[in-house]
């Protein structure tokens, strides 16, 4: 029966990733069949989508939900299979965290209109997964005992939710930087390639957006740092040990505090901004990444 389930789960996932395929390459189109390159920067929000690149997105986001459940059910069936919480090595994590990636995005997407973010979220959870799958994919086995636990289940739900957040942050802020490039251009009547930005919202619109995505982030983040201090003292009788898995995940939210912090109160709005928001999401994936992989310490085991 487990190996059963273990083998229904990559059938799953296999599919999951070949729906999000075809939903990257139609959100692609969609931006692809953006208005002219030379549109003036103030009709960014202006400009009419005809009804064959909207069909595009729709059919797209609808191919993203089909491809969520799918990943959710390959997750599901993994946790079965293990009798256990699916995320006790790199195969497992990066199968949970793209699922919340996909499905901060498709909530997102009910109170704002992002599916301009459509090609990054689907690109990004295809790399990731397609590295797991490949790469370190391996087969059910025990959890170890410092993992036995019940903050095991609060702790990296939550990080990988808050990095859900942060990944749409980091999408927001790099499409800030490039519809600023091209306000720039428009404004000095310069000719661009960046015409695919005037369906989306301004640049100042982009920031805002990512901005409280990211304060929904570090909320969470900070929680995580919490959560993970009491569950470190709890297996190993300390509350801190600079563990380079746990020096990072602060230096993550150290990022984040400065970031919004700058923002806030020392006028930090712009390019700046967005740049320190990539920087700080480049930290998360050098810390699910790098450091889980070839950096030994009391977290190795999440490399296994």
């Amino acid at each position: 029966m487990t190996d059963t389930l273990s083998q229904y789960s990559v059938l799953a996932l296999y599919s999951a990733m070949a729906i999000y395929a075809i939903a990257f390459v139609l959100f692609t189109l969609d931006l692809a069949k953006g208005a002219s390159s030379d549109a003036p920067a103030g009709e960014a929000t202006k400009v009419v989508v005809v009804p064959e690149r909207r069909k595009l997105a729709r059919v797209a986001m609808s191919l993203t939900v089909l491809g969520f459940v799918l990943q959710l059910a390959a997750t599901l069936m993994r946790g079965f299979a293990a009798s256990r919480v699916p995320w006790a090595n790199m195969y497992e994590f990066a199968m949970t965290g793209t699922l919340i990636i996909v499905g901060v995005f498709l909530l997102v997407n009910l109170k704002w209109d992002m599916k301009f973010l459509g090609s990054f979220v689907t690109g990004l959870v295809l790399l990731l997964l397609g590295l797991a799958a490949t790469r370190y994919y391996v087969e059910i086995v025990p959890l170890p005992p410092a993992l036995q636990s019940y903050w095991l289940v609060i702790h990296v739900f939550v990080a990988t939710l808050a990095t859900g957040f942060f990944a749409l942050g980091f999408a927001l802020s790099l499409m800030q930087l490039l519809q600023t490039k091209r306000e720039s251009a428009a404004a000095a009547q310069e000719k661009t390639r960046l015409g695919f930005l005037t369906r989306l919202p301004d640049s100042v619109q982009l920031e805002n957006y990512a901005y409280r995505l990211i304060i929904i982030g570090f909320v969470l983040w900070t929680f995580t740092l919490i959560a993970g201090a009491i569950w470190a003292e709890k297996a190993w009788g300390r509350y801190w040990g600079w563990d380079t898995k746990e020096v990072w995940t602060f230096i993550i939210w150290t990022i984040y505090a400065g970031y919004i912090h700058a923002r806030s109160t020392r006028g930090w709005r712009g390019t700046r901004s967005a740049w320190l928001a990539m920087v700080g999401f480049a930290a998360v994936m050098f810390n699910f990444t790098v450091v889980n992989i070839f950096f030994k310490g009391l977290h190795s085991y999440s490399g296994l």
